[in-house]
C-alpha cells in the first residue's frame, strides 16, 4: 500500500486487488463483491475511489543452486486500486 501526498494537499493510496473465484462457479459476480467490499471499507475511512489501474512489471529470473531449478523471468499484471483524500 502506498500514499502519495501532492502539493494540493491531495494524498492518493494505492492498494492491489487480487480477486478470489470460486473455481466451481467461476463467475465474476464474487469479484465485483469483493472489488465493492473493498471500495466501500476505504471510503469509510474517507478515501474516495478513483480508478482500477493494471500495471505490468517484469519479474526477475531465477538461478536456482548451481543452475539446477532456475526460473526464466516473465511479465506479469497486477490491478492496482487508486483512491484520494
Amino acid at each position: 500500500m502506498t500514499i502519495i501526498k501532492k502539493e494540493n494537499n491531495m494524498k492518493y493510496k494505492v492498494v492491489p486487488f487480487i480477486a478470489s473465484l470460486d473455481p466451481k462457479k467461476r463467475t465474476s459476480d464474487n469479484v465485483a463483491i469483493q472489488l465493492e467490499n473493498l471500495i466501500n471499507d476505504l471510503s469509510n475511512q474517507g478515501w474516495k475511489y478513483v480508478r482500477l489501474e493494471s500495471v505490468t512489471t517484469f519479474v526477475n529470473p531465477e538461478t536456482g543452486c548451481f543452475g539446477l531449478g532456475a526460473k526464466p523471468g516473465y511479465m506479469t499484471t497486477r490491478q492496482m486500486v487508486v483512491f484520494e483524500k
